[in-house]
C-alpha cells in the first residue's frame, strides 16, 4: 500500500511538474502557436533574405535556419505538409522532422515562423502526383504532372503560428 501511495505522489508530481513546463513554454511565445520541438523566436530571417540563402544552395546542400514568413497551403488530408512564400515565384515545401507533428489544416496566409533545415531536392513525379493530390488538385492537373522537379524543401523541427 506505501508503494502505491508512492507512486501516486511521485506520479502527481510529475505531472504537475509538466503542466508547469507547458505553461512556460505557452509565456516564451505568447502571440504564437507552438508545434513541434519548442524553437526561439530569436534570430529569425526574412523571407528576403532566406531567399537569398536558397540561391546559393545546390541540390544536396543544406543550412540550419529559422526564417519568417506565411503560409500559401496546407495538407488538406492532415496538415503534414506546408508551403511557404517566399519574395520570388518558388514556393518552399515544409515536411515535419520523423513526422512527429502537424499543423491545422486552415492557416493559409498565417505568419509563421519555423526552425530546421533548409535544402534543395529533386522530387520524383509520383512525390509530385501524391503532393498535387493532397493539395485538393483536380485530375487533370495531377495527370499532367510528368517530370521530376528541382524544389526548395525545408525539414521543420519546430513551428510558430502566429495566433
Amino acid at each position: 500500500m506505501k508503494k502505491f501511495i508512492f507512486s501516486l505522489f511521485l506520479a502527481l508530481l510529475i505531472f504537475g511538474m509538466n503542466i508547469k513546463v507547458s505553461a512556460q513554454k505557452r509565456e516564451s511565445h505568447p502571440a504564437y502557436e507552438a508545434y513541434g520541438e519548442e524553437i526561439e523566436a530569436e534570430e529569425v530571417l526574412t523571407a528576403a533574405k532566406m531567399e537569398e540563402h536558397y540561391n546559393n544552395l545546390q541540390v544536396g546542400d543544406s543550412m540550419q535556419v529559422s526564417f519568417k514568413t506565411r503560409v500559401v497551403s496546407v495538407c488538406k488530408m492532415k496538415g503534414c505538409w506546408m508551403t511557404l512564400k517566399m519574395p520570388g515565384k518558388e514556393e518552399v515545401m515544409v515536411k515535419f522532422k520523423d513526422y512527429a507533428f502537424f499543423v491545422p489544416k486552415a492557416i493559409e496566409n498565417r505568419e509563421v515562423i519555423v526552425q530546421g533545415k533548409a535544402f534543395v531536392e529533386e522530387v520524383e513525379v509520383e512525390e509530385l502526383k501524391h503532393l498535387a493530390k493532397d493539395a485538393g488538385k483536380s485530375e487533370a492537373q495531377i495527370a499532367a504532372i510528368n517530370h521530376p522537379e528541382k524544389r526548395r524543401s525545408f525539414l521543420a523541427e519546430g513551428v510558430l503560428i502566429k495566433k
